[in-house]
């Protein structure tokens, strides 16, 4: 009887440990995407701060961005075999550094360089994280739920980085947007370090594969470089191919290398499950959309609606609702629907909110904003966690690090893609709806003021029925991800993850 009361409490105690660990894990995560929002709306002060232009501080977001995507494969690889607790927490403690190096940066220079510090050690947090979920949470039902409720900190940060980060520059200055994510970092550090239990793929190997994570980060900066730059050289510029050269050239030896390697950073056979390569193409159609389609909301909302940068955040926070509460239902539905289903129904979803988007104007009020922004976060959020599961489900226990990784990767791209892509689409049809107007317009008035009221008023309509266009692509964009979706058969979801716990 005392054996049974004994291994009851010990089970009550694995239990709740579980859910300690997911807090744990969310506090990192929420904490690093939040920075990657948060900072954005710090740039004027820092700007003005430091007598830089506009496009020299696009790259304190450059070099964040580039220095993420490049580095989170190599952690992912380093957490399978050297522990994902000590890569945790190690990207971790960097990162907190890296944050109080950039609150204290005293130029532009500086500034790059602790951002770059910070992204580095920030995308350690991704593969890691969901390989330490999925070792923790073994049953299919449990993992799905888990995974469903961390992916919802992505949105929750992105949302609550407007909201956080115009206050505590009005009240502390830029420099507080970096600061808070110390004594925030350290609550997350202890977290790890009380709640986390180390575990290892179980084959360990002293071999790296260096020239294959040299040639992949080349290829990825050349790549998420001419995505971000893409638009401010042109895309056929010296610059544009010089990059479109060094991704292909790079890319092709990093394959060359990976069928050589004994321990591949990239291990290329995770390419020949189905269900792996149709979930990364569904992951990357859904975010290259709904990325190039929702960056541009608070752009709207402030030039035509006339709201200020804290009432655009605000029209933000039932999405955030949303999507936290359908997070669950996907981790509810696993074994119940098949995972193909689920995902395409939630694409599909997504796909209404942003076609609903289409119909705003300059008119249009908050609830034209709030309620497709609703729409489209619920489709999302019960689609996440089948999406995670499916790529901790499919690959070898071994590899779940490595294979989260290529799914950070591939949603970091599409995101890059989506917003270079619309952005695009968004100038060229602008310029192409003026000439329409312009064409199709006539004014019966000689008075300049009268001549300038109706051009003001051909360049408004030229650009809101872009954003049109923009919205309705986007929309199309997220069928096709639906339609794919179908393509995603999963023959048998492994329902235990075996490691080595220490």
């Amino acid at each position: 009887m005392a054996n049974e009361i004994q291994t009851d409490t010990k089970l009550q105690k694995d239990s709740s440990l579980k859910w300690w660990i997911l807090l744990t894990v969310i506090v990192g995560t929420f904490l690093g995407r939040l920075d990657q929002t948060i900072v954005n709306l710090a740039l004027p002060n820092i700007i003005s701060d430091f007598g830089i232009s506009v496009s020299a501080a696009g790259w304190i977001a450059t070099a964040y961005i580039l220095a993420n995507a490049v580095f989170v494969p190599i952690w992912g690889k380093l957490g399978d075999t050297l522990g994902r607790k000590k890569v945790y927490i190690l990207g971790f403690s960097i990162f907190i550094l890296g944050s109080v190096l950039a609150g204290l940066s005293w130029n532009l220079s500086s500034m790059i360089i602790f951002r770059v510090i910070q992204a580095i050690a920030g995308s350690a947090d991704y593969p890691t994280a969901m390989a330490i979920l999925a070792v923790t949470f073994p049953t299919e039902k449990e993992r799905a739920q888990a995974l469903g409720i961390w992916s919802a900190s992505f949105a929750a940060a992105a949302v609550f980085g407007p909201l956080l980060g115009g206050p505590l520059i009005d009240n502390f200055g830029w420099r507080s947007v970096f600061l808070i994510n110390l004594p925030i970092g350290i609550l997350g550090l202890v977290m790890a370090m009380k709640f986390i239990k180390e575990s290892t793929s179980g084959q360990k190997n002293p071999v790296f594969d260096w020239w294959g994570a040299v040639t992949l980060g080349v290829s990825l900066t050349s790549l998420v470089l001419v995505l971000d730059k893409g638009t401010d050289w042109g895309w056929l510029s010296l610059n544009a191919w010089l990059c479109y050269f060094a991704m292909a050239a790079f890319a092709y030896i990093f394959v060359m290398i990976e069928h050589k390697a004994k321990e591949p950073i990239v291990d290329l056979k995770f390419f020949k499950i189905g269900a792996f390569v149709n979930t990364l193409i569904n992951n990357f159609i859904v975010f290259m959309g709904m990325m190039g389609g929702l960056f541009l909301i608070p752009v709207f909302s402030q030039t035509y609606m006339g709201y200020n940068a804290t009432e655009a955040g605000m029209l933000f926070i039932p999405m955030a609702a949303a999507l936290m509460a359908a997070a669950p239902i996907g981790g509810m539905l696993t074994g119940r629907v098949q995972p193909r289903y689920v995902i395409a129904a939630s694409t599909f979803v997504a796909a209404i909110g942003l076609y609903m988007f289409s119909f705003l104007d300059a008119k249009s009020g908050a609830i034209d904003i709030i309620l497709p922004l609703i729409v489209m976060a619920f489709g999302m959020g019960f689609g996440m966690a089948q999406r995670t599961n499916i790529i901790a489900s499919v690959v070898d226990p071994h590899e779940i690090g490595i294979a989260s990784s290529i799914l950070a990767l591939a949603r970091n791209i599409a995101g890059a893609f989506g917003i270079a892509f619309f952005a695009t689409i968004l100038t060229n049809v602008t310029a192409s709806n003026v000439l329409k107007l312009g064409q199709h317009s006539t004014i019966h008035s000689t008075n300049p003021a009268d001549y300038q009221t109706f051009i003001g008023l051909i360049i408004l309509k030229a650009q809101v029925d872009a954003y049109k266009v923009v919205f309705l692509t986007a929309a199309a964009l997220l069928l096709i991800g639906a339609v794919s979706a179908l393509w995603i058969k999963v023959n048998k979801v492994r329902d235990d993850v075996e490691v080595f716990v220490e």
